[in-house]
């Protein structure tokens, strides 16, 4: 017993170095008796501890240490140690590895090895907190590692010292190109002289691990793919072992294999070392067929320039270009449609009456303008005869049917286990926060014990650490501070009162925080309605007029006041178009906001969701402001309305002001769209807030709200328009068109002014504007470019912009496609400057297309 009682006192003292000394000291007997009384020291422990602090944690290592030291077997220990209770996710890595490998000494090897192969099976992540450990014992023990991914990427996640000698080497090295997840944990090394890319390079120079194992590692983790960040470190790796010419040569397949699907560093480096490399015909022809196919331009250019050097050596080559050229004439960028029928005509005469053929085949996939040049060059029987035009020319498909606006949104959960279900399975996405927050005040009122119940669970996995934070500037902060008010008296009341971040933040993101805020205000003064007004029936964030009223008549049936934010919030969620049913329901509401809501909905009342609100845009140069100063100046102006919060959210956004959840933005004003893009144009900008804080999920919401659509959303559409990771702008800019919303003159002038200020490059809008184009908003895209030229163009003695001409290339094209007529005064007055580059040709041959001349080709 007096053993037990030392062990006992140490481990609520806390005090794990003496008891590691102690165990090591104990008998066999002595320590069976200690493990089979540690459960019960363990449930004392927990009965104890408050639920929402750490006091059991604070146990934890010295409990791991008692049990690794006692507890017979192997599987035993290894549950032991990582019980939850010990240290939740939250505590951070383990800091007792050499006390649990002290105690765990004297026990058998096979009981050690045993258990370094369970500790090891049991990771699930790099960082995993059994990680550490789990690598040590097995360099202890020599056992070979079992084949788990988790593992490898554990490995290489800590600091390659020594790793020449390191007894994992052998096991995990041939791993580490096979294993899932190794890769990414590599992703930051980068720098070939340290780290693993040093070390892993040392070995190969010293003999230790021989170079050819590194370079088919590499081709062989290339050839399995993956993304570009699961393989940029072996792309890396490969660079930095620089295989020879005979390396590449005697693997020249596997490197061509690369290049039609690997990502575009992997294709990339292929390039690299093909090019260096005598390829048969028939290798050239496949690596130029699978570049000239691919969709990054930087890959389809590297093609072409590897085409036409290859021709112009090697002249006999040109019959083998032929097929990947008119493949190229498929590009989706004019531009890069351009360059192919260059070479293509300067290699015409040389590629034989076969090659030529099969160009002239695809010259019906060219804009009608490169049509036309290609024509004479590729007509059947070349040199004879007038040059007839090639077959049809691409025709744009009509814009796509957009579609409902908006689908309806299920209903908040109707029970504790539906709201716990929703807690399993939400997102970060605005629609899962409004159900949840409503399941909430909804369950609180009617079910507040079932509700309790079910949330226990949950609490037990969140962190009590909030409370002790200066401010809440997370939606979750301010629920899980509403359910534990809700669940006990301790900790956290009339934290409302002084958690409110006090700083200037964005007038969307204080109305978020509000409403998150008032709901733990009333659950801790038990005065929550037993329903909010604001949660959304539809997609856009719309809540339907007729269900609002409804939810106004429950809480006035229950003599309940709904909550201040979330009022003006639903006010702020009416769709424009009136419904006279409801108006007429609203107006026989009793209490105050009944009356409030009532003025709202009526039709033509002039403080509603339909009031008249303008917003204007400038830009303006102040010298502490980005690079050049220059910086989009929102205005918005409308009426009081004597809400404190919708008159915020009708206010211009203040400079530097603190942005939070702006993916949700768009739904706190779906019938003002222009407000709410407003709101959003300063956090798009890199120049002036660093990294953007709003992104291109906000832009397909901000198509399908109502409310005018002018400059503020022009200009977030036209900066995602010009990032080639955005896609989804894309297709914003096609549903609005297809829509008959889309603001063309004002989008092409912010294309203008981003252009101008250095936020975009004319390269990437004019790639999304020829997507665009293709999917059937030819016109739209015309009238965009149309609009953006002006600005775009060169003055007088000015250096164009990089990819100029391509733009006024597909300008040109867009054109032809919808046929559009009209001189464009700035077109016109460069067409006329003296000189024949590219730019000139292009803009004369634009000039002439929209007045009906002929086309000069200086």
């Amino acid at each position: 017993m007096e053993h037990w009682d030392e062990v006992r006192k140490l481990i609520e003292e806390r005090r794990a170095d003496r008891l590691a000394g102690r165990i090591t000291t104990l008998g066999a007997e002595a320590r069976k008796e200690v493990a089979a009384r540690l459960p019960g020291l363990l449930k004392e422990l927990r009965g104890r501890s408050d639920r929402w602090d750490d006091s059991l944690v604070r146990h934890g290592t010295a409990l791991r240490v008692a049990g690794a030291g006692t507890l017979g077997g192997a599987a035993a220990v290894a549950s032991w140690l990582y019980r939850r209770d010990f240290a939740p996710q939250w505590a951070g890595p383990d800091n007792d590895v050499h006390l649990v490998l002290a105690v765990i000494a004297d026990r058998p090897a096979a009981w050690r090895a045993d258990l370094a192969r369970r500790l090891a099976s049991r990771t699930r992540t790099p960082d995993d907190r059994g990680m550490t450990l789990a690598l040590t014992l097995l360099r202890e023990t020599g056992v070979e590692p079992p084949p788990h991914d988790p593992l490898v990427a554990g490995w290489v996640s800590r600091r390659p010292s020594r790793l020449a000698a390191d007894p994992l080497l052998g096991h995990l090295l041939p791993r580490l190109f096979e294993a899932q997840g190794a890769g990414r944990a590599l992703r930051g090394e980068k720098e070939p002289d340290r780290g693993w890319l040093a070390a892993l390079s040392g070995l190969a120079e010293t003999g230790r691990v021989r170079r050819e194992t590194l370079v088919e590692g590499c081709l062989r983790r290339f050839l399995l793919g993956g993304t570009a960040t699961d393989l940029r470190f072996f792309v890396h790796l490969h660079e930095a072992l620089d295989p020879s010419p005979e390396e590449v040569a005697s693997r020249a397949r596997d490197y061509l294999r690369l290049l039609a699907v690997s990502p575009g560093p992997v294709a990339t480096l292929a390039v690299r070392r093909l090019r260096g490399h005598d390829l048969t015909a028939d290798d050239l022809a496949e690596a130029w067929d699978c570049l000239l196919f691919r969709q990054e331009r930087v890959l389809v250019r590297a093609g072409l320039s590897w085409l036409d050097r290859s021709v112009r050596r090697d002249p006999a080559l040109a019959g083998v270009a032929a097929a990947p050229l008119a493949r190229a004439f498929a590009a989706e960028s004019v531009e890069l449609q351009a360059r192919a029928v260059e070479l293509a005509l300067a290699h015409a005469d040389a590629m034989g009456e076969e090659g030529r053929a099969r160009v002239r085949e695809s010259a019906a996939l060219l804009a009608p303008h490169l049509a036309d040049r290609a024509a004479a060059a590729f007509e059947e029987g070349h040199g004879t005869g007038t040059a007839p035009r090639p077959g049809p020319v691409f025709a744009p498909p009509p814009l796509p049917e957009p579609g409902e606006r908006s689908h309806t949104l299920p209903p908040p959960p109707a029970s504790a286990d539906e709201l716990a279900e929703l807690l399993e399975r939400r997102d970060d996405s605005w629609q899962s926060w409004e159900r949840l927050l409503a399941g909430f005040v909804t369950l609180a009122v009617r079910d507040r014990a079932g509700l309790t119940a079910a949330l226990r669970p949950w609490l037990l996995g969140e962190p009590a650490w909030p409370y002790r934070e200066e401010t809440w500037e997370r939606t979750d902060q301010w629920f899980w501070g509403a359910v534990r008010s809700l669940s006990t008296s301790g900790s956290g009341r009339g934290v409302w009162r002084t958690l409110m971040p006090p700083k200037d933040l964005a007038a969307p993101y204080v109305l978020l925080l509000h409403r998150a805020a008032e709901v733990l205000r009333a659950v801790e003064e038990d005065t929550l309605p037993p329903a909010l007004l604001a949660t959304p029936t539809h997609e856009t964030g719309h809540v339907a007029a007729a269900e609002l009223v409804r939810r106004m008549e429950v809480v006035e049936a229950a003599g309940a006041r709904p909550l201040a934010a979330d009022l003006q919030q639903a006010l702020l969620r009416l769709p424009r178009v009136p419904d006279p049913e409801a108006a007429e329901r609203a107006a026989r509401l009793t209490s105050a906001a009944g009356a409030i809501l009532a003025e709202w909905i009526r039709p033509g009342a002039g403080s509603g969701a339909v009031a008249e609100v303008e917003v204007d845009l400038g830009w303006t140069t102040e010298n502490e402001v980005g690079r050049d100063g220059t910086r989009p100046v929102p205005v918005i102006t409308a009426p009081p309305t004597g809400l404190p919060l919708v008159d915020l959210m009708f206010r211009a956004p203040r400079h530097g002001a603190g942005a939070g959840h702006s993916g949700w933005w768009p739904s706190t004003l779906p019938s003002h769209r222009e407000v709410a893009a407003a709101h959003l144009v300063p956090y798009t900008l890199r120049r002036s807030w660093g990294v953007p804080a709003a992104g291109p999920e906000q832009i397909r919401d901000l198509v399908r709200a109502e409310g005018p659509a002018g400059a503020a959303f022009s200009a977030v559409l036209a900066r995602f328009l010009a990032d080639p990771r955005a896609p989804e702008a894309v297709d914003a800019l096609v549903e609005a068109a297809a829509r008959d919303g889309l603001p063309t003159g004002e989008i092409g002038r912010q294309i203008g002014f981003l252009v101008a200020v250095g936020e975009v490059r004319v390269t990437d809008v004019a790639a999304a504007l020829d997507t665009a184009a293709r999917r059937g908003a030819h016109e739209s895209v015309w009238r965009i470019a149309a609009a953006a030229l002006p600005t775009l163009l060169p003055a007088p003695g000015e250096r164009p912009r990089n990819g100029l001409a391509g733009f006024v290339m597909l300008a040109a094209t867009v054109a032809g496609w919808c046929g559009a007529r009209g001189e464009i005064p700035q077109v016109r007055d460069m067409a006329a400057r003296k000189g024949g580059s590219g730019l000139l040709r292009e803009v004369r041959a634009l000039h002439d297309l929209l007045t009906g001349g002929t086309a000069k080709k200086g």
